[in-house]
């Protein structure tokens, strides 16, 4: 017949069964495919069709010089001539200090393709509709022409997103008058060239009607026609990548999967150390301490006001050591005692009388303050240490 499982090892087992439910069901949400949840990201690192894969392997193809970016923008280059930083749909939103410092990567002459809605976390001036994501492919015309339109006088986008308005220093090249979809942005000595949807390098829709020669003049930056000059960091920071191996991890189901051993692994050791430990039995205190007897002892004393009791103890038993060291019947009077010590082991103190004195009257007295039979103790106990055994044989000796 199977043991009986006890009520606190049952309660221990449902409440790490109902944990370990709670982090299986969070590993299938956090450790889903976003492409099966229907997610688009353009990554450099993703072949689906709403990736980006495609456009950067071109790009090496083409030779330019391309490398994915998986740092902070405050790491960007000092001197960002001739450098283009791609920012597709980002997911994260940037720090104060991230976003102060892509303004100044673009203020001293550098290039940003922005695209989706998310630019105004990134760049507080630029005003955009939050237009609902849209499956639906739209072909937009160029309004003006420009170095980044060439060979691409129609475009196609999945966006419900677009511009409102534009200032001086913004030029719309695609889109409805009001409503453009492709703005070009001269900040400083730099540009932003901002898309409402990363379609033209999405996997599935770089090679639609415009979209590849779009890209394309986007990362000539837009006068450069050297492709070694022109350096080009894809950004997958936002996308959430990042340079260390603990950052990666934190990404996938494998962070998960190591809590879950860890919590697996305390409950086996509390459970099967609760059953497997050493017995130990909590020190119990005997009764018989002398400790304990002094303390009980001082509190009848204390309840039953016997002070004088007590002082009569200590002083009857320091009279009985005088009578013993110095030769002398116990029935001796204090003045005799006080004389003795001071003409037999010449001791001078005169204080000794008045004590003894002190003492005896504190005997017969009905009652004594505790704190006047607490001193009277401690001078008898001091005078009984001065005048021991050993003070008394050297004395004689000598």
């Amino acid at each position: 017949m199977p043991a009986a499982i006890d009520p606190n090892d049952r309660k221990l087992l449902l409440i790490a069964g109902a944990i370990l439910f709670l982090l299986t069901l969070g590993l299938a949400f956090v450790g889903a495919d976003p492409q099966e949840q229907g997610m688009s990201i353009p990554s450099s690192y993703s072949a689906a069709s709403g990736g980006a894969r495609a456009a950067y392997l071109l790009l090496q193809d083409l030779h330019y010089h391309v490398a994915r970016w998986e740092r902070s923008p405050t790491e960007l280059p000092d001197d960002p001539d001739d450098v283009v930083l791609i920012v597709a749909d980002p997911l994260e939103t940037p720090s104060r200090e991230e976003r102060e410092a892509l303004q100044d990567f673009v203020q001293e002459g550098g290039q940003v393709l922005f695209t989706g809605p998310r630019i105004e976390t990134f760049f507080p001036e630029a005003k955009v509709t939050a237009g609902f994501p849209t499956l639906e492919w739209k072909t937009f015309s160029a309004d003006f022409p420009s170095n980044y339109t060439v060979g691409a006088p129609k475009i196609v986008l999945q966006t419900g997103t677009t511009w409102l308005g534009t200032a001086p220093s913004q030029i719309a090249l695609y889109g409805e008058k009001y409503s453009p979809v492709v703005i070009s942005w001269r900040i400083g000595d730099g540009r932003i060239l901002w898309w409402a949807a990363a379609t033209p390098l999405t996997n599935a829709g770089i090679t639609r009607e415009g979209n590849l020669n779009l890209f394309l003049n986007a990362m000539n930056f837009p006068l450069q026609t050297n492709h070694a000059a022109t350096k080009i960091y894809w950004d997958e920071y936002f996308h959430g990548q990042r340079s260390s191996l603990w950052s990666y991890v934190q990404k996938t189901p494998v962070a998960w999967g190591l809590a879950q051993a860890a919590i697996l692994g305390l409950i086996v050791f509390l459970t099967f150390g609760r059953r497997s430990g050493p017995v130990m039995m909590p020190p119990v205190v005997s009764r018989l301490s002398p400790l304990e007897f002094v303390d009980t002892l001082g509190g009848l004393y204390q309840r039953a006001g016997a002070e004088p009791a007590v002082v009569g103890f200590v002083y009857q038993r320091f009279r009985a050591t005088l009578a013993r060291q110095l030769r002398l019947p116990v029935s001796t009077p204090d003045t005799e005692f006080a004389d003795a010590v001071q003409g037999r082991l010449g001791w001078k103190e005169t204080g000794l009388k008045t004590t003894l004195a002190r003492a005896a009257v504190a005997c017969g007295s009905p009652k004594v303050a505790p704190e006047e039979a607490l001193g009277l103790i401690q001078e008898l106990e001091r005078y009984e240490e001065k005048l021991g055994p050993q003070k008394k044989i050297a004395k004689e000796n000598s």
